[in-house]
């Protein structure tokens, strides 16, 4: 059982940073630990611990906040002049004066009108939107080349897998996938149609991953690994 506030916060630099604060009843001792997904600090602390001396303690680890922060990816705000990875080409955002707000996408340019003060936040749904559709019909397409039943495919923002999927053949995938390169996306769909087969990561399944995939699935786990945190540096 765990419980999470957002409501505290220490000096980096003389300035506020918040810190998110969660109990647990499994914790034992105070853990400072960096979300490099959200760009936000989480301290970690038994359930009954007292959190004046906990934030003291947080406090005392200013400067190894401090350098894991300057490790962390600069966040690319998806505004306009802004670009962005997408589908293994680089796209800038162009905002267009008196246009409508409706977004298109022609050549290596994000078109849109509107209220500049949502530009962010629309083209990240259009991203996301985009994943799904995306996402929704290779599942379904590779599935169905190896006789496997998808039940459902959905998107979200989880900040440690690229995927998820049931028994039940309900699958899950990070809207991210859709920054990557093709071949990266592809290879993290059929890795999750094999888990159909097998929900485990035995040499079965890794046989499976391969056979859906269509080729060795290594290259592409080797760029999410390198390649796959800087992803989370782009927000609406």
């Amino acid at each position: 059982m765990s419980t999470e506030t957002f409501d505290a916060a220490i000096l980096i630099d003389g300035a506020a940073m918040p810190v998110r604060v969660r109990r647990s009843a499994r914790a034992r001792a105070y853990r400072l630990t960096i979300d490099s997904a959200r760009g936000e600090l989480r301290l970690s602390l038994p359930a009954r611990a007292n959190l004046k001396k906990a934030l003291g303690w947080a406090q005392d680890h200013e400067a190894w906040v401090r350098a894991q922060m300057a490790k962390q990816p600069v966040v690319t705000q998806l505004a306009h002049g802004a670009t962005f990875p997408l589908e293994g080409r680089e796209i800038e955002i162009v905002w267009v004066e008196g246009a409508t707000r409706t977004i298109r996408l022609e050549g290596d340019r994000l078109l849109l009108g509107g209220a500049t003060e949502s530009v962010g936040a629309r083209v990240q749904r259009w991203l996301v939107a985009r994943a799904k559709a995306v996402l929704e019909t290779e599942s379904h397409e590779l599935a169905r080349e190896h006789g496997l039943i998808v039940a459902s495919v959905g998107v979200g923002d989880p900040r440690s897998r690229w995927g998820s999927c049931t028994s039940s053949g309900a699958i899950r995938y990070s809207w991210r996938l859709i920054l990557c390169p093709p071949e990266v996306r592809r290879a993290t769909v059929a890795h999750e149609l094999a888990h159909l087969l097998h929900m485990d990561h035995s040499q079965a399944f890794h046989a499976a991953h391969r056979r859906i995939y269509g080729a060795d699935p290594r290259p592409a786990r080797e760029w999410l690994r390198a390649h796959g945190a800087g992803l989370h540096r782009y927000r609406g």
